[in-house]
């Protein structure tokens, strides 16, 4: 009992531990005053921690009248809610105090992330453009449909004309259907795609003087910088940050790069993970179910859960709701391993939270939103990785309980005899008047190990990770050194 108390005690000090380091990062942020440039990078995959990054900085320096933000882009795009909770962020922003300054390359949901802020600028050789919504398949990546692709031409459309940029050619970003032209009329040159064009009056279409394809049609738009300045996206092409800073003739500011922390650095790294975390903390825990008491599963699989769900709490995901259920379930299953007999109720309700609590942690909404259908495809998505994650846990499970633990209970501290007892009789002190084939009752639940009785005798016996109820018959299958080996009898098959 001690023990078990002390493996309890270990377990809920590490969730108190994980729990402070949450209060700290968001309790430890020094706010950072007087400065009026802000250089914010922005690199990697599009994620929520990107997004809570982001929010993190602005909301820090949102009384700062005069501040200037400008975000340093260098990504191949990421998860469409991810971007557009930045490009919420962004567009809170007045209008004039955001630059996107294209490192390397915006690409995807990069390029929806810097057409969000009110300014381009592109360094000299990126590029930016080809937002089209793929989904990976056992054929690779494929481009999604119309439904897809409308509610993302509408925000694009949106953010063009916010921040004065061509609508149409920021549409053809998102689908490759489009095929856009510059038009000539009257020495004015008007971006529009085909549908457009077809629909001028016989009037407007004597105005036109010239007519050239930008965007053909089954392309997707992509720019370097000078085509991106060309076609009144990029205001500039510069060498380097610093010559974007003179360009912009902000002298006398002071600037002040904020890189991520290195929690958030580290939040981002475990969100990366996290499935592979949330199966091995699965596995840990039904290892744990199966074996005796409490020990190193019951707090691997803890620690695992926990490092999910804070990562994910700290990052916006996750609120007290999934906590709740998930404190629930595992609550649930303490009382399945302690103190309800048999699997039942309790453990089954315990391991349906956990894994509702799962899939709810993975994504900012409980119900998808028809009018977003990205929110349903992101639902099936991780609903998928939550059952891959209970299966493949359950897998790993067994073949622990059935290879691993019974080699670990052999080992025993020495000294040891130099010679073997390989023919002795050893064997017969322990388990002595029983053999192969022999049957009897387990008097205690076999949780995989008890007391069984055999021939009006007692005897310490275990299974091969299978829970046998008390009072089931039982057969001894194979006996080793002092080890009664028993599978559930014929007759309760």
């Amino acid at each position: 009992m001690n023990v078990r108390f002390r493996h309890l005690t270990v377990a809920f000090t590490i969730i108190v531990l994980l729990s402070a380091f949450v209060v700290f990062n968001h309790s430890g942020m020094v706010k950072a005053s007087g400065q009026k440039v802000y250089i914010i990078p922005l690199s990697g995959t599009v994620d929520p921690g990107m997004a809570a990054f982001t929010k993190r900085v602005l909301h820090d320096q949102k009384d700062d009248a005069n501040s200037l933000f400008i975000f340093e882009l260098d990504t191949f795009g990421g998860r469409v809610d991810s971007a557009l909770q930045i490009v919420d962020l962004l567009i809170s922003v007045p209008k004039g105090k955001t630059i996107a300054y294209v490192k390397t390359k915006a690409i995807s949901a990069g390029a929806l992330i810097a057409l969000a802020c009110s300014r381009i600028v592109m360094k000299k050789n990126t590029t930016i453009g080809d937002c089209a919504p793929i989904t990976f398949s056992n054929e690779g990546p494929k481009m999604l449909g119309e439904k897809f692709q409308s509610p993302l031409r509408a925000k694009f459309r949106a953010l063009a004309k916010r921040n004065g940029y061509p609508e149409a050619l920021a549409e053809s970003m998102v689908t490759a259907e489009m095929a856009v032209y510059a038009v000539n009329m009257d020495g004015n040159i008007r971006y529009m795609d085909s549908q457009a064009f077809d629909d001028l009056s016989a009037s407007e279409k004597d105005k036109v003087t010239a007519k050239k394809t930008v965007v053909a049609k089954g392309e997707l738009l992509t720019m370097n910088d000078s085509e991106a300045l060309e076609l009144g996206f990029s205001s500039t092409s510069v060498d380097s940050i610093e010559d974007l800073l003179k360009e912009t003739a902000i002298k006398g500011h002071e600037t002040i790069r904020i890189d991520e922390s290195w929690s958030e650095s580290l939040v981002r790294f475990i969100g990366s993970i996290s499935p592979y975390l949330l199966m091995i903390g699965l596995a840990a825990l039904y290892t744990e179910i199966k074996a005796p008491g409490f020990g190193l599963p019951g707090i691997i699989g803890i620690t695992c859960l926990a490092l999910v769900f804070l990562s994910q709490y700290m990052v916006g995901l996750a609120d007290y709701t999934e906590l709740l259920l998930l404190t629930l379930g595992i609550i649930l299953l303490g009382f399945e391993i302690f103190v309800i007999p048999g699997f039942g109720v309790a453990g089954i309700s315990g391991i349906l939270l956990i894994a509702v609590s799962a899939v709810l942690a993975l994504q900012d909404f409980v119900i998808p939103d028809p009018s977003f259908p990205w929110q349903g495809e992101l639902l099936v998505k991780n609903i998928m990785h939550v059952v891959g994650a209970f299966f493949v846990a359950i897998i790993t499970a067994l073949l622990i309980l059935r290879y691993i633990l019974p080699r670990l209970s052999l080992v025993t501290e020495g000294p040891y005899l130099a010679t073997t007892l390989k023919d002795s009789h050893a064997d017969s002190v322990e388990a002595k008047g029983a053999k192969v084939g022999d049957k009897g009752t387990a008097m205690t639940f076999l949780r995989p190990s008890g007391k069984a009785k055999i021939k009006d005798a007692f005897f310490d016996v275990i299974t091969e990770g299978e829970f046998i109820e008390k009072g089931t018959t039982i057969i001894i299958s194979e006996i080793k050194g002092n080890r009664i080996i028993v599978s559930r009898g014929p007759d309760d098959e």
